[in-house]
């Protein structure tokens, strides 16, 4: 007795057709990548350490990394600058926060190379000469922290949070800070120092 032959494709014809047609359209052009600037995409460089400039703090500088390399691996191994910590190293615990065009991150998520053309502060650069920035000054003040470990990330989520929202309410200051973690659960203090920092002229 013969086999039936089943109706329609059999998977031999199914991988057939649709290896063709994914063959066909890696064909049919290039892909774009980025925000419609014209620098190379990361996963076109490499695996080599690649320059490229970084404007941090206010100044430009010429770094060489891996296009694996995150701009926290690059700020503190390249341009020294050591306060954002590298502790969870997997954006969940916010020590590493900078902020990007004004926005905090987390700088152990962002690769280096996607922070070109972009303004990086870093805890670095807040303040001004021997003259601290408000938020630093309130930290202070208020004791807003134990071993300090966490303190430059919070500090940046803070700045953050009060170029976004100058006068924050209390849920507001907690919803802001909520993606930095304190292990000596300062939160208190850390609450009030962003409380009076919004305060200060």
């Amino acid at each position: 007795m013969s086999a039936s032959k089943p109706d329609g494709l059999s998977r031999r014809d199914f991988l057939g057709v649709t290896g063709a047609l994914a063959g066909a359209g890696l064909l049919a052009g290039k892909s774009t990548a980025g925000d419609g600037d014209n620098r190379p995409a990361a996963g076109g460089l490499g695996p080599d350490p690649v320059k490229f400039g970084l404007r941090v703090n206010g100044k430009d500088h010429e770094v060489a990394a891996e296009p694996r390399a995150t701009l926290l691996d690059v700020l503190r191994d390249s341009l020294d600058l050591t306060g954002a910590k590298k502790a969870c190293d997997r954006g969940e615990c916010g020590a590493c926060t900078v902020l990007v065009d004004g926005k905090a991150v987390y700088a152990c998520m962002m690769l280096a190379l996607q922070a070109r053309g972009r303004e990086i502060r870093t805890v670095e650069g807040l303040a001004k000469g021997e003259d601290l920035h408000a938020v630093q000054a309130a930290f202070i003040e208020h004791d807003g922290y134990q071993c300090g470990f966490c303190t430059p990330g919070q500090v940046m989520a803070t700045v953050a949070l009060l170029e976004k929202t100058p006068s924050p309410s209390g849920d507001q200051i907690r919803a802001g800070l909520c993606g930095n973690l304190c292990r000596c659960a300062a939160y208190n203090r850390i609450f009030d120092a962003a409380a009076a920092a919004s305060k200060a002229k």
